[in-house]
């Protein structure tokens, strides 16, 4: 892992196997042709009231369904495939998976199903892909193996997702582990406090930042302290986990004062630890999902009506209340929404394979990179995102899984 030390300013601105018929290889990376994948029409096979043209043209060749969380544990995906809906009407079909996907697998499964049943929808973008979402893959696939699956920010390890999704899309979680610990001490931190509860420590990429956390704290003078919170999905629920944070974080910040820089692995989380966090003056650095519009809203009562993708308001009301609280220089993320990339640049990548701009070929790295870079540059025009491929720990690169980068932005 190479070490990054990344730290730009705001005017540098800009996350249970069923029996399939996949083997345990890698996905197939070869697409039915265009012609062949464009045979299916919607149901009613007629132009919808406001649908342009190219939107109805394009609805009777294929369809592209999302698959993301509800608004409970963060709006980002959903909002990105409302937005994807806007922009190219019936071609993209949505639905969500339930919030405790934990215990309601089944349901979870029958979401992908049915919408799997459209003989139309060709591929299925999924963000988050929750655990269940491998599972789900191979049940859709018992009827649909041409199908394509792109899983944005995996739940499940590598071993698990790779050889079931096409393509995976995931921050770069162990590169955060490296470049979190100099970019918080950059912003006074003398401890960090981490987040986190046995299932979420369970994950392979997520283990392995907290390893990198660790040693990179270390050598950078920080204390690391691991606080085990509940589990969202236990009988406590969101509520639960979330007043946890609310009555802790005064608690470490009594202990430790206030040079602490607070990290959580869970979304949910981040609304009441970015709120306690500014109210009690500590150090924020990242969330687990990088993104200006990730729980900050929410945290500090931001409108973001008619703003719900636009980074630059979204900056310039983080600096404001950065200024208002007097937290100046202690308050970092990145400028490209990872979530709102992924479902974006998901749906844009798999319409390219499915018109037959990638030669046949489910998985063109060459194109999606593009993509992948196009979409990031639509939130922040500056922005330029390492994509490097997963690599285990054996040394074996993952053709199909990539993980992506930023720079930190940092309100000064």
């Amino acid at each position: 892992m190479k070490k990054r030390f990344l730290s730009l300013t705001l005017a540098a601105a800009m996350v249970m196997s069923l029996a399939g018929c996949r083997s345990a290889e890698p996905a197939a990376t070869t697409a039915a042709p265009a012609s062949e994948a464009t045979t299916a029409a919607p149901a009613d096979g007629e132009k919808k009231e406001g649908t342009s043209e190219a939107e109805t043209a394009s609805a009777e060749d294929f369809k592209i369904g999302i698959i993301t969380g509800t608004a409970s544990q963060g709006d980002e995906e959903i909002t990105q495939a409302n937005k994807m809906k806007e922009k190219y009407g019936d071609m993209v079909v949505t639905s969500t998976y339930p919030d405790n996907f934990t215990t309601e697998t089944e349901t979870l499964i029958s979401n992908a199903v049915a919408m799997a049943s459209d003989p139309a929808v060709k591929a299925i973008v999924w963000c988050q892909a929750v655990p269940g979402t491998a599972a789900a893959i191979d049940k859709v696939r018992e009827t649909r193996p041409d199908m394509i699956f792109i899983a944005g920010t995996p739940g499940e390890d590598p071993g698990v997702i790779n050889p079931k999704a096409d393509i995976v899309l995931q921050v770069d979680e162990p590169g955060c582990g490296v470049v979190i610990p100099p970019q918080a001490k950059a912003q006074g931190a003398k401890t960090l406090i981490h987040y986190s509860f046995p299932r979420h420590m369970s994950y392979a990429l997520i283990v392995a930042r907290h390893e990198n956390m660790k040693k990179y704290c270390a050598e950078n003078g920080i204390e690391l302290v691991d606080v085990t919170a509940p589990d969202p999905t236990g009988d406590s629920g969101i509520t639960g986990a979330q007043q946890f944070i609310l009555e802790d974080v005064p608690r470490q910040i009594e202990k430790y004062g206030k040079d602490t820089v607070f990290f959580t692995t869970n979304c949910g989380m981040q609304e009441p630890l970015i709120r306690s966090v500014f109210e009690n003056g500590a150090i924020y650095s990242l969330q687990c999902c990088p993104s200006p519009f990730h729980a900050f809203p929410a945290a500090l009562n931001i409108d973001m009506s008619g703003h719900e993708a636009d980074v630059t308001y979204m900056m310039e009301q983080l600096q404001a209340k950065v200024d208002e609280y007097g937290m100046n220089g202690r308050v970092s993320t990145w400028g490209v929404p990872c979530n709102m990339l992924f479902v974006n640049a998901g749906v844009e990548y798999a319409k390219k394979v499915l018109e037959g701009e990638t030669n046949g070929e489910v998985l063109d790295e060459e194109v999606l990179k593009a993509t992948i870079q196009e979409c990031a540059k639509e939130y922040t025009p500056d922005a330029n995102m390492t994509i490097e491929h997963y690599v285990d720990d054996s040394g074996n690169k993952k053709d199909n899984h990539f993980l992506v980068m930023s720079d930190f932005v940092t309100f000064k």
